[in-house]
């Protein structure tokens, strides 16, 4: 069998416009997070309030993923996507509403960070699904690794153009010319190619929390999907991303020169070794995924995370942490490949959705193994404990998955 070509999704005219409109919306996403953070936090100087700005992040994955799933097995996924747009769209232009006015309360912000929460999972989920509408069944690994590399690429460049746009124009007016970033998308899902009709699943009835179970229920027998979806929700709970929330921490207890620098170039290192990872798999395009080797590459990432809990050579931590962001981006995106292609078709959004729940509904609870303990503890011995409980639970993981 011939291996695949490099960069094989590519070659998609159609995928290439979803990346390009993908990589539009995550920048716009993130600048939101620069300009309103900055803002509000400077109003209000609360720290509750940045604690709801996490948990309005991620619990609307951890409640809807898999309502949103079974939306996009019933409905057209393009339409859920551009509802999500729109709540995006909504979002920024009422920071930008209250900035303007300087009338914002606190009850403001919160909503709108529901509502910003609320667009992602919108989002996310049917967008997976019309990746698998856009793209053949034998390039959906390409695909699914070139988006997490347009994520990516979005949060590195995000957070710039965000600060180049306060500077230019003002946190007020910069963010409702954020909106326009959402438009790429939200005009190309109308041109987008549909799902085949004879492709259409059976359209099952919408049950809310009874879909979470049955969905379970249904997966029970799969080990691929199981194992995977095992994976992500122990990756996001034990660890997922909260360790960048205390990277400031991490980056004064290294003392190497300025630690805005410091704190800038940790971040920079983990988002760096993901680009690399979506390139290098890209075109080297000859790692069989399966489970075993998904599980694999997790255990390589907390080993790497351990190391960085650890170490006190601030050159030593860059590496480890660009370690880190390789081996993240390679196992979720294969397990999110795997989920993907093994899920059965007619309910195929309630799988995805699920997989989502865990991976990145999870997260909200990060936040008390790595941060919450790290207080009590200290940052570096919460990540490494996390990071060592983890690895025990992966080595489990792995001698129970097929490969």
């Amino acid at each position: 069998m011939a291996a695949p070509s490099s960069f094989a999704a590519m070659q998609s005219r159609p995928y290439r416009a979803q990346f390009i409109s993908y990589v539009f919306a995550m920048m716009a996403d993130n600048i939101e997070h620069v300009i309103s953070y900055w803002v509000v936090f400077q109003k209000f100087h609360s720290p509750a309030l940045a604690g709801f700005a996490v948990l309005s992040h991620w619990l609307p994955f951890l409640f809807f993923s898999v309502a949103v799933g079974a939306l996009a097995d019933r409905f057209d996924p393009r339409r859920i996507i551009q509802c999500g747009m729109l709540l995006f769209i909504v979002a920024s232009a009422g920071w930008g509403y209250f900035f303007i006015t300087g009338t914002i309360e606190m009850w403001h912000a919160m909503l709108l960070l529901v509502i910003h929460g609320c667009a992602g999972v919108l989002w996310q989920t049917p967008n997976q699904l019309l990746l698998y509408d856009i793209v053949a069944p034998a390039d959906l690994p390409s695909a699914v690794r070139l988006n997490a590399m347009a994520r990516y690429l979005g949060i590195l460049v995000g957070p710039a153009v965000g600060g180049a746009i306060m500077l230019a124009f003002g946190p007020p007016h910069g963010i409702v010319l954020n909106t326009l970033f959402y438009l790429p998308m939200l005009l190309w899902l109308f041109w987008a190619p549909a799902r085949a009709k004879d492709a259409a699943p059976r359209r099952i009835p919408m049950r809310g929390l009874a879909d979470i179970i049955q969905t379970i229920r249904d997966i029970a027998t799969h080990r691929v999907l199981t194992s995977m979806t095992l994976l992500a929700g122990l990756t996001s709970f034990m660890i997922g991303n909260a360790y960048h929330a205390q990277m400031p921490g991490y980056a004064g207890d290294l003392g190497h020169g300025d630690p805005g620098v410091s704190y800038s170039t940790l971040l920079a290192a983990d988002a760096a070794g993901a680009l690399l990872a979506g390139i290098a798999l890209e075109a080297w395009g000859r790692m069989k995924a399966t489970p075993r080797t998904a599980i694999l590459l997790a255990m390589l990432w907390s080993l790497s995370l351990l190391a960085f809990a650890a170490v006190n050579i601030y050159a030593f931590a860059i590496v480890l942490l660009f370690a880190a962001g390789f081996f993240e981006l390679s196992f979720n995106t294969m397990a999110q490949a795997l989920v993907q292609l093994n899920a059965p078709t007619d309910i195929r959004g309630r799988v995805v959705g699920l997989f989502n729940m865990a991976g990145l509904g999870m997260r909200a609870f990060s936040g008390i193994t790595v941060g919450l303990i790290g207080a009590a503890i200290g940052i570096h011995w919460s990540l490494g404990l996390s990071a060592a409980v983890l690895l025990g639970l992966l080595l489990i993981l792995h001698r129970r998955a097929r490969s």
